[in-house]
């Protein structure tokens, strides 16, 4: 099953540097590993904002949870998820 995933970032102002350099680190190896795995399977910035486009690929609704969830950074993140289906038009 395929997701586009929108997650837009809202870290603390007065979040201890150290703590968002801790958490940028983690969030990169964590989904550096989903896309190794392919259970992320495009991900894309939004020019200008703390915000990105994820292609997640997995077998269910609950996986992709799982893998949200498991975001270090998912208590600063607002997910907006679409399940996508093929399209009768697609050459593919």
């Amino acid at each position: 099953m395929q997701y586009m995933v929108r997650m837009t970032v809202t870290l603390p102002p007065d979040l201890d540097p150290e703590v968002r350099e801790q958490l940028v680190a983690a969030e990169k190896a964590y989904s550096q590993r989903l896309q190794q795995e392919g259970r992320i399977a495009a991900i894309w910035r939004v020019a200008g904002q703390f915000a990105n486009y994820c292609l997640f690929d997995v077998a269910s609704h609950d996986e992709l949870h799982e893998l949200v969830s498991g975001l270090p950074m998912f208590g600063y993140i607002q997910a907006e998820v679409e399940a996508l289906a093929t399209h009768p038009n697609s050459i593919r």
